[in-house]
């Protein structure tokens, strides 16, 4: 598996202080992106927040999502959250080690005691004594929070005086991608008020024992939510149920617990469990299992093989603004191009991490991820391996078949209204449903070639 050295560099640790002046909490940023460019330490918010003790913890929750494996423990992990300014609010993102689980703290403008924020995004310190202190905020006083060094500019003789280094796979990258693919072909199945939601959340198990493991499904019944054996209609799947842990540092406060899949067709699927807060929502999203991570799912495995979706991802990238909703229709009248293409160049620009997915407001945010993602596309398996039998002819094309020669064996693929299908285990396995397999990217990637070279004649 690739992976990388990741450094973080901070001007100062994140701290929890106290003062005449009241409390303060200071969340340093290292390199991002900002409308004006890269910058070192961006400073994207500095007021008051309406609700401390819940934004505490919510922040909490998603440092604990940061440094967990939910699958094979004995490995360490750990990378500093994310967050963006999106001008009306802040998001904090995070995901786990093991990458099956994202999570993300969506700080509204009411939030914010009316304050607005910058844009860009960058990562903040969480370190272990900062934990602490927030684990121990209490009572209603005041906090003002920063996110972004105390000045302005920071000038330094000695360089940062926090710097951390730790391996970014290329795994983790592709995850962080796929979770947002997954989210937007999910719609709301479920709403639970505040009692209902605590009483289900506590129900579950906390530990990876044998009541945790497998795919489990819910349906709705009520106000709240039943198990169910099978995946009836209106069923969610809910893989790990462990790995809901982190949403017990804020269920106290929580006025409603809303639930996002697709639609149930029998197999494991990706869910998303949003907690609704005061001027806030937090929202953990769990791949179809705990051990299986998102990066393997495929669903932009279509988009990054498809050259048109390359340029047009390039134009709508230049019409974003940190926009903390886009709006397809906007875009495509701006870019000049049809919505389909348009929503075809987000799913592109969520590889590159440079959208992310609101499932409250079901619609994709502007934000730049402070990491190399683009490296994830360059050494995606089955898209490097797609292209390298396409560039060696093995792809011979005949109507609606195709044949492919891989190894030893030939494979047979067949396009059904726009549909590939495939002769190989993967097909066999999966039918789609993690992605298309080597075979008809392959398939795909050679027939946009021939589209191409007949049109230039």
């Amino acid at each position: 598996m690739t992976r990388t050295l990741q450094a973080l560099a901070y001007s100062r640790p994140s701290a929890l202080a106290s003062s005449q002046a009241g409390r303060s909490l200071g969340l340093e940023t290292a390199g991002g992106s900002t409308p004006r460019g890269a910058e070192a330490h961006p400073r994207f918010f500095s007021g008051f927040l309406a609700s401390p003790q819940i934004a505490a913890r919510g922040l909490l929750a998603v440092a604990d999502v940061a440094a967990a494996r939910y699958y094979q423990r004995t490995l360490l992990s750990s990378l500093d959250p994310v967050v963006t300014g999106n001008g009306d609010r802040l998001r904090f993102e995070s995901f786990s080690g093991c990458c099956g689980v994202y999570a993300r703290l969506d700080v509204l403008s009411e939030g914010l005691e009316g304050v607005e924020t910058g844009h860009g995004t960058t990562n903040v310190d969480v370190n272990h004594p900062l934990r602490e202190a927030l684990s121990r905020l209490g009572g209603d006083e005041p906090l003002h929070l920063r996110v972004g060094p105390q000045e302005l500019a920071v000038t330094t003789t000695a360089g940062a005086v926090v710097e951390k280094k730790v391996p970014l796979p290329d795994r983790w990258l592709r995850g962080f991608a796929e979770a947002q693919v997954a989210s937007a072909a999910f719609d709301l199945r479920a709403e639970l008020p505040a009692a209902d939601a605590v009483r289900f959340l506590r129900s579950l198990p906390t530990s990876s024992g044998a009541a945790a493991r497998g795919a489990r499904w819910v349906v709705p019944a009520g106000r709240t939510l039943r198990p169910t054996t099978r995946p009836v209609p209106g069923a969610v799947c809910l893989p790990g149920p462990q790995r809901l842990t982190a949403l017990q540092r804020v269920l106290r406060y929580a006025s409603a617990l809303r639930v996002y899949g697709p639609v149930a067709d029998g197999v494991a699927a990706a869910s998303a469990w949003e907690v609704v807060l005061p001027g806030m929502r937090l929202t953990l999203t769990l791949s179809p299992d705990a051990s299986r991570g998102f990066s393997g799912e495929g669903g932009v495995l279509e988009a990054l093989a498809t050259d048109d979706a390359a340029a047009d991802a390039e134009l709508v990238s230049v019409l974003l603004a940190w926009e903390p909703r886009i709006e397809p229709d906007r875009l495509a009248e701006q870019a000049g191009l049809p919505v389909e293409r348009v929503r075809a160049a987000l799913v592109r620009l969520g590889t590159a991490g440079r959208v992310g997915y609101d499932l409250a407001d079901a619609a994709y945010f502007h934000r730049e991820l402070p990491y190399d993602v683009d490296r994830a596309e360059r050494h995606n398996p089955r898209l490097v391996a797609a292209r390298q039998l396409a560039r060696e002819g093995a792809v011979v094309l005949d109507g609606e078949l195709a044949a492919v020669r891989s190894g030893d064996r030939s494979y047979q693929v067949r396009e059904q209204s726009g549909a590939l299908s495939c002769t190989c285990q993967w097909w066999a396995d999966y039918r789609g449903r993690r992605g298309p397999c080597k075979h008809a990217l392959a398939v795909r990637l050679v027939r946009r070639g021939a589209a191409v070279a007949g049109g230039a004649r």
